[in-house]
């Protein structure tokens, strides 16, 4: 790819590229958030004028399609993700997939096993393996700060909100799109930030189930992992407790290091120096290193931490989690 300014489209833009994506690509250098779709035209034209997005339209193969985008950032619910994604890839452009990749780990692999047959880039935002609160964390770890890695350990709990005490359709607790409900949409940003730091996973296995019965999908998981590396790792997410809750620990043998993976808490660094307290802003536009490292990927300065093959392997995890 040459320096020349990449042309973006946005296939349904919803709440999540309000404020954590789609200002993302207009800030970035080289980029241009030029289309937008959505199947809701009022909804649709209130973005399009208040994001200063030149085109739009409700049919989502006029703006992949469109001879004038260059790239195409998918933002549907998962269930459409592969749908678009292989129309994308015929019509030979850039993608970006919201996360999780897709419902289905053999989705994903169709997924990704298109671009790469037909050799076009494909991103995941999994964003972050981008964020600078956690690349200080990979930092530390790769500068032996807590000595040799052994452990690491998460735990995620949230009382059930509104949505799931009405018992309103919520496609995010609809086991047909997401079997393991709020832990497809959080835990897989977590046990990919895991991947990231300490290595890919080698072994995964869990227990999952209803605990509620507010929806179809799991509301309680526990899981156990080993990374390639040796590393052993635990987790819990549990959907239906008294408090929030998000605390992960990683375990090594001079030290140990503590954050959260949504939260933004401190990054805790305790060893033979003592307590190291670090707080790392996130930038407003929460895909924004992501995005920014899309371009630079483009350009050959770097390789993208967030492909589809890395968004592949956190959905083997999950799979195998969920499955048992």
């Amino acid at each position: 790819m040459n320096k020349k300014n990449t042309r973006w489209g946005i296939i349904g833009c919803g709440k999540v590229t309000e404020i954590k994506s789609g200002p993302a690509y207009q800030k970035t250098e080289g980029f241009e958030l030029k289309a937008v779709m959505r199947r809701d035209k009022a909804k649709l034209e209130d973005y399009a004028s208040r994001h200063g997005i030149e085109k739009y339209d409700t049919n989502a193969d006029k703006i992949i399609q469109d001879p004038e985008i260059d790239a195409i950032y998918i933002a549907t619910p998962p269930d459409s993700h592969k749908y678009y994604a292989l129309k994308v890839a015929e019509a030979g452009k850039i993608c970006c997939i919201e996360k999780p990749m897709a419902p289905s780990l053999q989705d994903c692999k169709d997924i990704c096993d298109t671009f790469e047959k037909k050799q076009l880039p494909l991103f995941v935002a999994y964003y972050r393996r981008s964020l600078p609160r956690f690349n200080q964390i990979k930092k530390w770890l790769g500068e032996d700060k807590i000595g040799d890695l052994r452990h690491i350990r998460w735990h995620l709990s949230k009382p059930a909100n509104d949505i799931d005490l009405s018992e309103k359709y919520n496609w995010r607790t609809d086991s047909k799109i997401a079997t393991g409900g709020y832990f497809d949409d959080l835990a897989s940003h977590g046990l990919d930030l895991f991947s990231f730091l300490l290595g890919d996973i080698k072994t995964a296995t869990g227990l999952s189930l209803n605990q509620q019965d507010l929806y179809s999908s799991k509301d309680a998981v526990t899981a156990c992992w080993i990374h390639e590396n040796g590393v052993t790792g635990s987790g819990s997410w549990n959907f239906g407790c008294s408090g929030r809750e998000d605390q992960v620990e990683i375990y090594g043998s001079k030290g140990k290091i503590e954050f959260s993976v949504f939260d933004e808490a401190p990054l805790l660094l305790t060893n033979s120096d003592g307590l190291t307290e670090l707080f790392i802003d996130n930038p407003e536009n929460i895909q924004l290193y992501h995005v920014k490292n899309i371009r630079e990927h483009l350009l050959g300065n770097g390789k993208h931490p967030s492909s589809g093959q890395s968004a592949a392997h956190t959905a083997w995890v999950m799979d195998q989690i969920l499955k048992g």
